[in-house]
């Protein structure tokens, strides 16, 4: 077995990565980039949908470590304090207290300034197309990648409204190899949560981890707020033993983002594919930040035998151009 500094070595081929969606699973995301690093790769071109274009974005921003420690920050009562909710918008939550943060950490970066290609996955809310944003502003691409409908409000770019890429692309390998990648590696955070991430008789409103309208409502009881947040709260006030609306929205988006990625991977499979097992994540649990990320690593480290593999063979074929190019 190669050692682990040495696995990855620059060639003339070029390596992708393509980083899925999958909410707070996407945190495992920055414990995958961490543990390749180790390993020695570095990346010609990175996609990301959703959570994966944010940490793929930082990532190539060098605020990857700025992010972690955000991230590592959050507990419920914090992600409940960045929820904007307006109702009189495109989605439940406005998105500007996430967009400020963002903007507090990363400041404001241009795709087209990246050390290397980068595309973030969206929707076309109109055509339906899917939309590779290459260049612009860096946290406005990032936004427009995870802006779920219903959730957040769709952003406007270039005159076109645009979503989460989740609905049309959750795991972006066909945009990697169309960037010019020889080799993909890709990171699906969803391979493991249809029939695996519930225990038998649990709830549907847990698919979201947490019940995030009864925490809003017990907030709700400790801290003052105005008539209007009030009145807007207790409009979505459970009172019947159902799921609740984001607990059929976050099992919904789980079974969407399962049978896409399935899909698209049948047709383009990448060369390595890296499946951390989050299937016991719930999507709005962004406060299990340590767990996601130990996860991330401990699913590089399951795939070391195929990633030597594989950058045995981009060596030979590096080698093979080598020797054919004109002296």
């Amino acid at each position: 077995m190669p050692n682990e500094r040495t696995i990855a070595r620059g060639g003339k081929r070029k390596i992708g990565l393509a980083l899925s969606s999958g909410m707070a699973r996407g945190w495992a995301h920055i414990g995958v980039l961490r543990a390749l690093k180790k390993l020695g790769f570095e990346f010609d071109i990175i996609t990301g949908c959703s959570v994966g274009a944010l940490v793929g974005g930082c990532y190539l921003a060098g605020k990857l470590d700025e992010l972690e420690e955000w991230a590592m920050s959050l507990n419920k009562r914090k992600i409940v304090s960045y929820l904007d909710m307006r109702l009189r918008s495109g989605g439940l939550i406005g998105g500007e207290k996430l967009m400020g943060e963002m903007l507090k950490y990363m400041g404001h970066v241009n795709i087209e300034d990246l050390p290397v290609p980068y595309a973030a996955m969206t929707t076309d809310l109109v055509t339906g197309h899917e939309i590779w944003l290459q260049k612009g502003d860096l946290a406005e691409a990032m936004r427009a990648s995870f802006s779920l409908p219903g959730i957040f409000p769709p952003v406007k770019i270039e005159n076109r409204w645009l979503a989460d890429g989740a609905l049309v692309c959750p795991l972006p390998v066909a945009a990697c190899r169309a960037l010019g990648a020889d080799m993909v590696i890709a990171v699906n955070l969803n391979a493991d949560i249809i029939g695996k991430s519930r225990k038998v008789g649990a709830t549907i409103p847990t698919a979201a981890g947490f019940d995030l309208m009864q925490l809003l409502e017990e907030t709700d009881q400790k801290s003052k707020m105005s008539l209007m947040d009030s009145v807007t709260r207790r409009v979505f006030r459970r009172d019947y033993d159902g799921p609740s609306i984001f607990g059929v929205m976050t099992s919904s988006l789980n079974i969407m983002q399962d049978r896409i990625t399935r899909s698209r991977l049948a047709g383009d499979p990448p060369d390595v594919h890296i499946a951390p097992r989050l299937g016991h994540f719930g999507l709005l649990e962004f406060d299990r930040t340590e767990e996601a990320i130990h996860e991330g690593e401990a699913a590089v480290m399951r795939k070391r035998p195929e990633l030597a593999d594989a950058m045995q063979v981009l060596s030979q074929s590096n080698a093979v151009v080598g020797a054919n190019e004109p002296i």
